[in-house]
Order: C-alpha cells, then structure tokens, then sequence
C-alpha cells in the first residue's frame, strides 16, 4: 500500500439552505478543497461522493457537471452516519492501492428540519424532535447510556457535562450551525427526549458539504510542503455474537476498528493530540471515551469530570463543537471530521486550535452498523 496525504480540504458552514440544493452545496465545498489544495477538477483521476437521503441521484456526477465533468470515474457511496467518511475511505484506497495519484472525496446532505429516520431528503414539513424522540436513534443510544449507569454508576450529570463542553467549544467554530453556550442547569432541565438524553444533549439535523483532496506521497510534494497524511483507515461492522440481535453494539463495532486503527497507524490512544467522535447524543460521546481507549473502562464519568476532553485538557474531543453543535447532515459528517482534525494539524483552526496537534483521529459510527476510524498525522 502506498503512502497516501491529505492535501486539501473544506466544508461550508452546517446549518439550513433552503435557497439551494445538495449538488450546489457539495459543489461550494468541492471548488473550495481545490482550491485549497491548489489543482484544479481536471487533475483530479477519482471522485467518491457519499450522500444517504439522494443516494439514488448520482450526487457524484451531478456535482462533477456542476463544476466540471470529465469523465474520470465517480463512485456514489451510501452507509448510513459514515457515508462521507466511507467516501473518503474510497479515495483513500484508490490512491493507497496505486491506481491513481489524485482522488476527491466529497460529503454532502440536505435534511433540512427532517429527523434522522425521515425520508424524502431536504423535506421540512418534519419536526426533527418529533421524528428523532419517536425514532430508533434516539432509544439506542439512550439505552446504551443508561447501561453505563447501572454497571458503573455513571450519573446524568457527566452526560450533561458532555453537552456543555461541545456548546463551549463550538462558541469558536465559524462552521457550526449553533454556536451557543448552554449551561449545565439548561442541559439537565431540557425536555427530556430519550433518558438520559434531554433535546440540549441530541445532535440537530440540517444541510452540509465537506470535501478532500488526496494525493499519493509523489504527486503531494509537487504541490506542497505540509501535507499531511492518512495513517490508518479502518471500516467494520457488527460480528456475530450471541446476543439480542435487534440491538445496534455501538461498543464492539467501534473497539474492532480502533484496534484497526491503532495497528495500522502504530500508534496507541496515549498518542493522539484530538479526537472528533461521533456525538450522535451525548451518551455516545461518553461510552465511546473508552471504546476508543481515551480511558480505561467505566473511567469516562471521570474522564468528563477532570477536563480532560476539553481543549486545553489532556486529549481534547470535538474541539469543533461535535455533533451537538455542527448538527449531522449524515452523509457530510464524515469527510467533516476529517477536514476538523487536517486544520488542527496545519494550525489553521483558529480560536478552537489544538496546539501542537500532531496526530488526530476522526470517528463515525452508522447504524445498521458500519463504523469508520480514520488517523491523520502530521
């Protein structure tokens, strides 16, 4: 496998476009990464677009006329939450593997105000508390943190914890839809969606683009000096276990590709500088603490309590705000993340810069399952 960096990246600011639709939003992100990386759509050999809700519409092709259409093969990718970082896993191999030295991944989605398990893609006559609190989602994940309680006394204040710390955060993030505070009396007093997720600790929905470009290790250093590279790429699913099958493991799914990752890349979790995770519900974020290995098991309510996840903490988690703040256009999220962690390492994400960010990890996990770990370094 070749080595493979990341030489440009960009993503609009998440939030509602009801004056344009999802090929003009990924077409924005798309110039923008090119631009960033400095080439333009005719050095580019393979395109990845991941989008879930138009996934039928060749979204892919559609942005390629948008901007420039030629003829280089385009793959549309849907799998659930990690469809843009499925993308983005595409271009990765199609570069890794040889086959081409210039790739694009693009992330795109146009929910609007629709929940998570709507249909119909940008249709805003959803309530996205109404769809999400009587959703699958929102039950999923409130299970998976009462679990966490009852085996290890975890309290609904460190959830709410979690809330605060991304709302902080994302005060910094030109790029997320809200950028608002929220104090721990307001995220425990919200009405209460899924126990022990109130509405303040439930990512939102709404429109978002992100785009990559990647570049095999020659071509990259023809076009700059501070690439940085993808040092682990890792995509799993559920194994077969004797369980409840019609319960999602949102635990297993994410430790297999950690381990993945971390074998890949060399490296453990004691040496990332940041981490974006996938904040779907803020019980999500605390439970993946220690399916990625931030901390050891039944040690997240600790973990949240010393500030460790903070920016300026021991390893800060969604210095972007997260989910809860960048709200979850599904299909865009993934290439999102990954494009947080490449500012962070280039020192180009302002007020919420991680300093000294050298190694960085992007998590997303689907339900139905897929999760994707992708590790970025310097």
């Amino acid at each position: 496998m070749k080595d493979v960096a990341m030489v440009g990246g960009n993503m609009i600011k998440f939030g509602r476009y009801p004056d344009k639709d999802v090929v003009q939003l990924a077409a924005d992100a798309t110039i923008g990464a090119l631009k960033d990386a400095g080439i333009s759509i005719n050095e580019v050999e393979m395109v990845a677009s991941g989008n879930l809700y138009q996934s039928n519409a060749m979204i892919g092709q559609r942005v390629m006329k948008e901007i420039g259409a030629t003829g280089v093969p385009v793959v549309n990718v849907a799998n659930a939450c990690a469809t843009g970082s499925t993308a983005f896993r595409e271009a990765y191999l199609a570069i890794a593997s040889g086959m081409y030295d210039v790739a694009l991944a693009i992330g795109s989605e146009q929910m609007g105000k629709m929940g998570l398990l709507g249909a119909g893609g940008g249709n805003r006559d959803y309530s996205t508390e109404g769809v999400m609190g009587t959703g699958l989602m929102p039950g999923v994940f409130g299970q998976a943190g009462v679990e966490h309680m009852r085996k290890y006394g975890t309290k609904m204040e460190h959830f709410a914890k979690i809330s605060v710390k991304n709302h902080k955060h994302s005060v910094h993030n030109p790029y997320a839809q809200y950028r608002k505070e929220t104090p721990l009396e307001d995220v425990m007093n919200a009405r209460m969606i899924a126990w022990p997720n109130t509405l303040l600790m439930c990512c939102p929905t709404g429109d978002g683009a992100a785009a990559a470009v990647l570049m095999s290790a020659e071509k990259a250093r023809q076009h700059t000096t501070n690439p940085v590279w993808v040092a682990a790429s890792a995509l799993t699913s559920d194994p077969w276990q004797e369980r409840n099958p019609t319960m999602f493991d949102v635990n297993t799914v994410t430790r297999n590709a950690a381990k993945q990752a971390y074998d890949q890349a060399g490296i453990g979790p004691e040496d990332l500088s940041q981490v974006e995770l996938h904040d779907c519900f803020a019980t999500a974020e605390l439970i993946h603490y220690e399916n990625l290995g931030l901390c050891g098991d039944g040690e997240a309510g600790e973990f949240i309590d010393r500030g460790d996840p903070w920016v300026g903490g021991r390893i800060p988690v969604n210095a972007s705000g997260g989910l809860l703040s960048k709200g979850h256009p599904l299909g865009a999220t993934g290439v999102a993340n990954i494009v947080e962690i490449m500012w962070h390492l280039r020192g180009q994400a302002g007020e919420r810069q991680v300093e000294n960010s050298k190694v960085g990890l992007a998590h997303v996990i689907g339900l139905g399952s897929a999760c994707t770990i992708h590790i970025i370094k310097k």
